[in-house]
This record gives structure tokens, C-alpha cells and sequence, in this order.
């Protein structure tokens, strides 16, 4: 039988508010409450709800017949905390099925891998803490921001205790070969790797609703007929999409939750077809080549490669400041320090400042709150540049450093005193006056 591994991506980052020059220094506060919070009750409404719900029903209904996979960014995570606790309530009732395998990823939706080892290690670390304390899951499979892989990215993970990765089809890398098996990675045959069947993904992700597709409507009866013709040598089908596909790229009013359930009932009840898990197929199913990526590739667009977040020069000098501040942080333990900095890893600020395309429609749900890139960059650097002010008053690096640091202490401690004495000042001309009286003889 052919496994059909069914994937479900999930991210939402803590957005900017509009950081001016004169912002910096004084305000610490870089986050917009608002839009953060209607973005994500927006999207809990139209997808994470209904979509949990859909899913719910289908795995009590077929009893071990349906299985999938889910990965969730920590910074969503936290937003449901936040403005959604009934999402994770839902996800967390997914979780006790034990028909949803919960994967690994970066905590903030990083780009780390393709920078710094030891801050990538840090916020898997911290991803997969976050999983087992909320879902009781110690993740074993990961799947990377944006899909990002290379040879490298896929032999450090091996080191740091996974069996598997989940990665794009890509053509140039495959060549003639079918995304439909099981890979190992070029430098450590002992990792697994999951590659995305891009066409399949998109036509459910991107064509449903087009009216001008050819195969518009897409039926669940057409799209397991096309599985069933695929290669019967073929043993996997790699279906890798993000939750938005449901309920807001493709609205309710499109059939596509519809469209999900039969899906599922037909794979289901197939004689040649069943799901599995990321960690079933590992463990099931043997490789049969390497793929050798030693480009790292990406999901994005139709290079699937890295532009998309480090193609032009103010993504490249915005990354390269952002992680000129590692070896910092390292001394660093304020909380509020290492929240931001977590932060302001996520891949969508560099993805703001894309010239490439302002929003891109052919591969993920854009919102980008900018009106122009350059804007974009120019906030993210207002904020960074708060950020290292903060960061230098606790961990001074050279003379200059030290200077300003001592400075900025000066100046934070003279505030202090002038609030003070003006409270004090305050409080005396509150209290009122006593009246001289003159003794009469």
C-alpha cells in the first residue's frame, strides 16, 4: 500500500508596530498588541478552529485509520496563550488522540540554520521543550523554517538526536527521481529525509479555488484517482501544507473543508492507499537513494531557494547585524532580553524586505504589514538598534562599548533620581498650607 504522510505547518509572528527614529532609547516596547491579536483571532476563527474541529471528528470517526503531522512555531504557540487558549485547548485534544505526531522545528520560525549552529541548536532546544511540556511529545522528526535543508543542516540534526527531515521536492535537485520515497541524507546515510510533493501539495495549497485551472473543480474522488495512478513502485505521497491553506487561502465558501473530509474518508477506506506518520514512514518504509542537496533549498517560490529572505542587500546586512549580537546574548539571562531576541529571529522580517515580490501568491499566506520593503528594513533596524542599546548595558563588549554602556547606566540612573525628586516635589505641594493665627492679648 502507498502511504500517504498528511503534514500541517502553523506559524504566526509577533509583528512590529511602527518604530520610529526617536523611539529609540526611549521605548523598549517593539510589538503591535493590536494587529497581533486580530491576525490571529482572524485566522483561529477561519482555519485553526474549524480545521481542528474537521480533524477531531475524522480521527474518532475512522479509529486508527487516519493519522497526520503537525509542527507549530513556539511565538504561535504563545500568541495562543495569549489571544486564542481555545486553539491550543484544541490542539492539545488532537494531541490526546494519538493519532497526531508533533513535530520539531525552530522556535521563532528562525533562519539560524544558515548562520549560527549553536543559536539554531538553542531554539530547537527550545522548541522541542515547549512540545513536551504542552502535547507530552518528545519530537524525533523535523522539519526546518520555510522547509530549509542542505547536506550540512540534515547531518547536524542526525547529530542532535532526530531519525528524520522534512524537506521540497525540488526538481533540480532530484532530477529523474520521484519525490514519492524515502531518502537519506549525502553525508550521514542513518538520516531519513521527507520530500514534499510540490504539485500535489500546491493543486490542494494554491489551485483549488481557480476557476481557470484545468482540473478546476478538484474533487476528492479526482484527487485519489490521481494517487491511485501514480507509479505503483511509488510507496509515499509527501502532502506538506500550512493550516491557513484551510479557511483563509481557500475560504469555507470554496468546499474546501468539504473537500478535506471526503478526502480523508476515501484514503481511509482505499485498498491501496493509508496515512502515516512522518515517524511510521521512517520506521516502515526503506530508503532508496541519497539526495544530495549541498545548496540549502527552501519551499519558496519557483527557485525554492533562499531569496525570498536573503536575496538583496538589506535582508543580507539586517541578518548579518541581528547575529553579530550572539556572542552577547550568551551572557545574557533577562528574560525580557531573551524573548526579543527569540523574536527577532523570526524569518518574516527578512521576508518583509523582499524585492522580489510584495506579496508572494504562489507559495504561502502573505500579510505583510509593510508598505514597502524599504520600510520594512528600516523599522526592523530601529528596533535593532534599541535592542543592542539594551543588550550593551548588561554585557559591554569593547572600550567604545563599555563607554556607551556606561553612559546609557548614567543617564538611566539620573531618569530615576529626576522622577523621584519630582514625585517628592509633587507630594510636598499637595499638602496644604497652615494658616498663621495671630494671639490676641
Amino acid at each position: 500500500m502507498k502511504s500517504i504522510c498528511l503534514f500541517f505547518q502553523i506559524h504566526q509572528p509577533f509583528r512590529h508596530r511602527r518604530y520610529k527614529f526617536f523611539d529609540i532609547g526611549n521605548d523598549h516596547y517593539y510589538y503591535d498588541d493590536y494587529a497581533n491579536e486580530t491576525m490571529l483571532r482572524n485566522v483561529a476563527e477561519k482555519s485553526y478552529l474549524p480545521t481542528n474541529q474537521l480533524l477531531l471528528k475524522m480521527i474518532r470517526e475512522l479509529k486508527g485509520e487516519f493519522k497526520i503531522a503537525i509542527s507549530i512555531t513556539g511565538v504561535a504557540l504563545e500568541q495562543f496563550e495569549l489571544y486564542a487558549p481555545e486553539v491550543l485547548t484544541s490542539f492539545q485534544e488532537l494531541a490526546r488522540t494519538g493519532a497526531v505526531e508533533f513535530l520539531s522545528e525552530t522556535y521563532s520560525h528562525s533562519l539560524a540554520s544558515l548562520r549560527d549552529k549553536s543559536v539554531f541548536e538553542q531554539q530547537v532546544r527550545e522548541h522541542s521543550r515547549l512540545i513536551f511540556e504542552l502535547f507530552g511529545q518528545k519530537p524525533k522528526i523535523f522539519r526546518n523554517t520555510e522547509m530549509i535543508y542542505s547536506d550540512q543542516i540534515g547531518a547536524q540534526l542526525f547529530q542532535m538526536g532526530y531519525k528524520g527531515v522534512l524537506t521540497e521536492g525540488v526538481r533540480h535537485v532530484l532530477g529523474w527521481k520521484s519525490p514519492n520515497f524515502l531518502y537519506i541524507n549525502a553525508h550521514n546515510p542513518r538520516m531519513k529525509v521527507l520530500l514534499r510533493n510540490y504539485k500535489l501539495s500546491d493543486d490542494i495549497a494554491f489551485r483549488f479555488s481557480n476557476p481557470t485551472w484545468s482540473e478546476y473543480p478538484l474533487t476528492a474522488e479526482k484527487f485519489t484517482g490521481w494517487l491511485n495512478k501514480l507509479d505503483t513502485k511509488e510507496e509515499l505521497v509527501n502532502l506538506f501544507l500550512t493550516y491557513e491553506s484551510f479557511g483563509v487561502r481557500q475560504p469555507r465558501e470554496t468546499g474546501i473543508f468539504d473537500f478535506l473530509e471526503q478526502l480523508i474518508r476515501l484514503i481511509a477506506k482505499s485498498d491501496s492507499l493509508k496515512f502515516a506518520t512522518p515517524s511510521e514512514v521512517v520506521a516502515e518504509l526503506q530508503p532508496i537513494s541519497v539526495v544530495s542537496v549541498p545548496n540549502p533549498i527552501s519551499w519558496a517560490d519557483e527557485e525554492r531557494d533562499l531569496t525570498a529572505w536573503l536575496g538583496n542587500d538589506m535582508q543580507k546586512e539586517a541578518f548579518n547585524k541581528l547575529y553579530e549580537l550572539h556572542q552577547k546574548m550568551t551572557g545574557s539571562t533577562k528574560e525580557d532580553l531573551m524573548k526579543d531576541w527569540n523574536y527577532l529571529q523570526s524569518g518574516d522580517h527578512f521576508y518583509y524586505m523582499s524585492t522580489k515580490f510584495f506579496c508572494n501568491g504562489e507559495v504561502k499566506y502573505c500579510s505583510n504589514p509593510f508598505d514597502s520593503p524599504y520600510e520594512a528594513f528600516i523599522n526592523y533596524m530601529n528596533v535593532l538598534s534599541d535592542f543592542k542599546i539594551r543588550l550593551l548595558s548588561f554585557a559591554p563588549g569593547d572600550s567604545h562599548e563599555q563607554e556607551v554602556s556606561t553612559l546609557n547606566k548614567l543617564l538611566a540612573e539620573k531618569e530615576k533620581k529626576l522622577k523621584k525628586m519630582k514625585a517628592e516635589l509633587l507630594h510636598f505641594q499637595s499638602i496644604p498650607k497652615k494658616r498663621k493665627t495671630s494671639k490676641r492679648k
